[in-house]
């Protein structure tokens, strides 16, 4: 269940009380006459079934509440209430099926923003990374995935694509671009720096790898495996499954590709650097045909059930 919280001018408050009462899975309805200070206005709050939420925010915004009021939706953790519970049976589909469109574009619109923190945390990752591929760690290796936050400008350009929003495709894709340029050229510096005192050396990317040798030797599993990861990030996004998101960040070969090429850059080794620039690339490129292709995809199946429910016969 989601709770709303709604500020409305005086004029709209029957408007949205209507929309609210119309849409199939709310309840618990409020209304607060005057009580809203700034801006001035009636107070009307509601629970609304997951699967509901979407259509209800579209019609708010239709009445533009998030123009002259204000429109807050929370998740509810908890709810003992036999109403709550019949509203979420009233509602079409299924909750862990139900994408909220309005609170996917505001989540990847503030991971995707190009800031000093995203930066620094590409820089970090990359560093670790760096260090990972040189030692031939994976360990290193798999901290560094779980540190590097690329995943949500990659999120960022799905979500602007599908929903029309080239806004946001365009500064996530910069945000994206941006920050492994950044981390790239700051890891390069840092990987002449450990060499200088001693603690890379040369011999150490040239000799066998094991464990991170895949790094820059991109092969058709790493475009398969960047496919799989993008469907499960944009899934675990959807459905709000952070630990999803997690294993997401270390199944792809996008930041410890970054440091290799940095690496290999600052010892002259361009064959490795191409590598590992094919890599990212392809990772990047996979994750993003997969996401767009997911998001269309819910789309197009929240839709049926939608009209599966509309069509079906009324008790």
């Amino acid at each position: 269940m989601l709770h709303l919280r709604l500020i409305t001018p005086a004029d709209r408050t029957e408007a949205v009380v209507a929309a609210v009462e119309s849409t199939v899975g709310t309840t618990h309805l409020v209304v607060l006459p005057g009580a809203a200070r700034d801006p001035r206005g009636d107070v009307v709050m509601c629970d609304v079934a997951r699967e509901a939420g979407d259509e209800l925010l579209g019609e708010l915004r239709r009445l533009g509440l998030e123009e002259d009021g204000s429109i807050a939706v929370e998740n509810i953790d908890l709810s003992l209430s036999r109403r709550a519970d019949a509203a979420e049976e009233e509602a079409p589909g299924e909750a862990a099926d139900a994408v909220l469109w309005e609170q996917l574009t505001e989540a990847t619109h503030e991971e995707s923003t190009l800031t000093i923190t995203y930066v620094a945390f590409m820089i970090l990752a990359t560093m670790i990374a760096a260090c990972g591929v040189v030692l031939d760690n994976a360990i290193l290796i798999v901290g560094a995935m779980a540190v590097g936050p690329e995943f949500g400008p990659l999120a960022g350009v799905c979500t602007g694509v599908v929903q029309r929003r080239p806004r946001l495709a365009l500064r996530s894709l910069t945000a994206l671009l941006i920050g492994f340029a950044v981390a790239i050229a700051a890891t390069t510096v840092f990987s002449l720096g450990m060499d200088a005192i001693g603690q890379f050396h040369m011999s150490m990317l040239d000799s066998p790898r094991p464990n991170t040798g895949f790094i820059w030797k991109p092969d058709p599993f790493s475009f398969v495996v960047s496919l799989l990861a993008g469907i499960a990030g944009v899934l675990s996004l959807t459905s709000a499954k952070s630990g999803a998101l997690v294993g997401v960040a270390i199944s792809v070969t996008t930041v410890p590709a970054g440091a290799n090429a940095a690496v290999a850059l600052s010892y002259g080794e361009f064959a490795q650097m191409w590598g590992s620039a094919e890599q990212l690339l392809l990772n990047l490129g996979g994750i993003m045909l997969a996401g767009v292709l997911t998001l269309y995809g819910q789309k197009a199946l929240w839709a049926t059930q939608r009209g599966r429910w509309a069509r079906r016969p009324k008790a």
